[in-house]
């Protein structure tokens, strides 16, 4: 798996390029070119602190970041990308400007794999280059995922980044999930738990000073969103892992029912559905 980062990639959004795209790539043509055109022609911008603002600057590239437009229009911009990682046999996924690319071969054959995989992303620095955008080498990063019983397999040796050369990682952070090259998603549990720990450690502080009810709608933002994010990955991991998970669990809910570390859990849990 490799894991391409772009510098400042929704700001480099040429808008020419970009709306000649929709038109030829993507047919839309007539008042709804014309939407698109207004908005993104002649966007401004500028620095506010206190009563103070800087000059207003007219944008000349880039897409918004914030609304969800902005992220739609940056994959139709980039969705070239996804036929030429598919013409070196490789697998792209690409979610706004997080790229990655996926391949898979036997072990006797991860030198030619990763030949390929070199070869593909010298192509997408040339096209992001053509397009004025930027690969960010020093952040790209590259993971060998096997089995644990085959970890003595994976290679080693640095991977061709057009002019730089990158070390392949034990553990990545992917959409906000870090996946272990062993797939046992023990880092991105332990990073999840110690997280949680951090946040109730912070709500015990407040607790006499906020009503029950606002303790729990705190808990369940803060700690809960936490634990439910990506929780699809950790499906069918060992009990000893998915425990520490449910350590969080029930130091919230002791925390929400004001119960000491003595107390049974399994009535409080119960008490708070």
């Amino acid at each position: 798996m490799t894991l391409l980062d772009l510098s400042a990639a929704f700001d480099t959004v040429d808008h020419d390029t970009l709306l000649r795209r929709l038109h030829m790539s993507f047919g839309l043509g007539g008042c709804v070119h014309s939407w698109f055109t207004s908005y993104l022609n002649r966007r401004t911008q500028c620095v506010r602190r206190g009563s103070l603002r800087s000059t207003i600057a007219i944008m000349m590239s880039g897409v918004p970041q914030g609304p969800v437009l902005g992220s739609i229009l940056f994959l139709l911009y980039t969705a070239d990308l996804l036929r030429l990682i598919e013409n070196h046999g490789l697998h792209p996924h690409l979610y706004a400007d997080d790229t990655q690319i996926y391949g898979f071969c036997r072990p006797g054959s991860t030198d030619q794999l990763q030949s390929r995989v070199s070869s593909c992303i010298s192509d997408i620095a040339s096209w992001m280059q053509s397009n004025r955008l930027q690969l960010n080498a020093v952040k790209t990063e590259v993971m060998w995922c096997s089995s644990a019983r085959r970890q003595h397999q994976l290679p080693t040796n640095s991977l061709s980044v057009c002019s730089d050369t990158v070390t392949p990682v034990q553990s990545a952070r992917d959409l906000g999930i870090s996946i272990d090259s062993d797939l046992s998603m023990r880092t991105h549990i332990l990073k999840t738990v110690s997280g949680c720990f951090a946040v109730l450690r912070q709500l015990r502080s407040i607790r006499w000073s906020v009503s029950p009810q606002v303790m729990t709608s705190l808990v369940v933002s803060l700690v809960f969103s936490r634990l439910d994010y990506g929780c699809a990955t950790l499906v069918g991991l060992p009990h000893h892992l998915l425990d520490r998970l449910q350590s969080v669990m029930n130091a919230a809910a002791r925390l929400v029912h004001c119960s000491s570390k003595f107390d049974h859990i399994t009535p409080i849990l119960r008490e708070l559905h």
